[in-house]
């Protein structure tokens, strides 16, 4: 399940999708509240919040000490933009299980959201030392980093969940805006066109590329990246990038 990440600076607009460490957590046994929690983990799938919270909530008022109906239903708060209830509810599952990367996980998540970077910081390094190998903790705290205009921890976080999860096309882009932002064009070149050569329909990889060829001087490169980004990009979700890489064509052919 993933969850599209809106502008929160300047640089976080060109980040990609923030992801949940599940689409549920599962009830670990069957009582009476298996039914209204299984009914809210159907609607949670079926991309239904609402109804996911009603679910959740009644299993709740059965069992007020369900763990997992508290952190599920934080998710679906979440998917309703509820950031506080969503704290809320994953502030009671730390409550009854302090030890629970996933309520640590998506609690820094909501944190995230609602732009207080220093506790979901805190959220996320808490919950590396119970999953230690879960590279959707390393790759939200690199984002978390990178909307603070720290690309250098962002970089070392990427290059962590790239060790656990190689193949991850966001994590790779990702990293390649960390590099420029620390004026590393050559690494972020690599890393976009290792993001293409895994995903040739990744279209935001062309702007990035876009952006490091032209730093390192390659203009007739960089506008040809930039127009395949123009051709390819999608204008409902990737309408200011769009609008930048016309803006860099323009001046980059002037220029000639």
């Amino acid at each position: 399940m993933a969850l599209r990440k809106s502008g929160l600076s300047v640089l976080s607009i060109f980040m990609i999708s923030v992801l949940w460490l599940g689409t549920a957590i599962a009830a670990p046994e069957k009582d009476a509240t298996q039914e209204p929690f299984e009914q809210g983990l159907a609607a949670l799938s079926q991309g239904d919040p609402t109804q996911a919270v009603e679910k959740f909530s009644a299993a709740i008022k059965q069992n007020p000490e369900m763990v997992e109906a508290y952190i599920n239903r934080g998710i679906a708060e979440m998917k309703l933009a509820l950031w506080a209830d969503a704290v809320g509810d994953f502030d009671k599952a730390l409550d009854l299980a302090p030890n629970s990367p996933e309520a640590l996980y998506n609690r820094g998540l909501a944190y995230s959201r609602q732009r207080v970077f220093d506790k979901a910081l805190a959220d996320y390094t808490q919950a590396l030392k119970f999953a230690p190998k879960d590279w959707q903790i390393y790759y939200n705290r690199g984002n978390t980093y990178l909307d603070q205009d720290k690309p250098q921890e962002a970089l070392a976080d990427y290059t962590q969940a790239l060790k656990l999860h190689p193949q991850g096309t966001e994590i790779l882009y990702n990293r390649s805006l960390a590099y420029l932002a620390l004026n590393k064009p050559e690494q972020a070149s690599a890393d976009a066109d290792k993001v293409m050569e895994l995903d040739p329909n990744y279209a935001r990889a062309f702007f990035s590329r876009g952006q490091a060829l032209e730093k390192l001087g390659q203009k007739y490169e960089a506008v040809a990246a930039y127009r395949r980004f123009l051709n390819t990009g999608n204008p409902d979700t990737d309408g200011p990038l769009l609008q930048q890489a016309l803006g860099r064509i323009k001046i980059l052919e002037a220029s000639k």
